[in-house]
């Protein structure tokens, strides 16, 4: 397969200096916690099922937030659409263990999704920054799910990373970085594997991971994808900024495609 590895050893994308530099954890107390078990670590995400046999909404989000900045306002309009919200945590963050670490964090995905225990068709993945890397992944090893939100989504992390890290600092060579990117975090690859319905937001002006990131996401969807470019706000700032027609798009978007 040319996929990712399934191998769970050390792996260079585990790297200390990785998860320092890519990964901001705030420990944040919630009440009623919804636990998943992962390996090694136990997850405090939040569930709000407030339409028992409708669509639940995975939400994974930024890696400077918790699932404690989305369980006010993002929550209460999720339920006013009807739909649940699930929010996903990542270890080290909100009340979560274990430490943050990129590549172990896909398996994290299976993790949430299995112990929700629904059928796939009953769910939608919305990953926001960085969650796009989980959200995504999540897609393509669980193709069937009813549809894929991506927010100010990172096609490729490898230009992200170098950004923060040089290879030296990881005992690598840039070429290694480039194919364990490549194998595990391929999103054209992953992208290629889901054929559902996915809606694309980012902003024109994002000055963290520029807009084109985007238009490469869109490229590489193999279903029916819907991109909405919004001409206010950056990286941090678009949902506050766009609030309304950032949860139109959405609403449009679910309605569209009968979800």
């Amino acid at each position: 397969m040319t996929g990712f590895t399934k191998n769970r050893n050390f792996h260079l994308l585990d790297h200390p200096v990785i998860s320092q530099r890519y990964f901001f954890p705030k420990r944040v107390k919630y009440a009623h916690p919804f636990w998943v078990d992962a390996d090694g670590a136990q997850l405090a995400c939040c569930y709000f099922e407030g339409h028992p046999g409708s669509r639940t909404i995975i939400h994974f989000h930024g890696n400077g937030e918790t699932v404690a900045d989305y369980r006010d306002d993002f929550v209460s309009i999720i339920d006013s659409m009807g739909y649940n919200s699930f929010l996903a945590e990542y270890r080290g963050y909100g009340m979560s263990t274990g430490k943050p670490s990129l590549f172990q964090m896909l398996s994290d995905v299976e993790a949430i999704i299995e112990t929700l225990n629904q059928p796939d068709e009953n769910l939608i993945l919305f990953g926001r920054s960085l969650g796009s890397l989980y959200a995504i992944h999540a897609a393509c090893i669980f193709p069937n799910i009813a549809g894929l939100i991506i927010e100010s989504g990172i096609a490729n992390p490898l230009e992200r990373l170098l950004i923060r890290i040089d290879p030296r600092e990881l005992g690598a060579t840039a070429e290694e970085i480039a194919e364990a990117v490549h194998r595990d975090f391929n999103h054209k690859f992953k992208m290629d594997q889901y054929e559902g319905p996915t809606l694309i937001l980012h902003t024109k002006y994002d000055g963290l991971v520029d807009v084109s990131h985007a238009h490469r996401l869109r490229a590489w969807a193999a279903g029916p994808t819907t991109l909405r470019i919004f001409e206010r706000g950056d990286h941090n700032s678009i949902l506050h900024v766009n609030s309304h027609e950032y949860f139109k798009s959405i609403d449009v978007f679910l309605r569209e495609h009968g979800l």
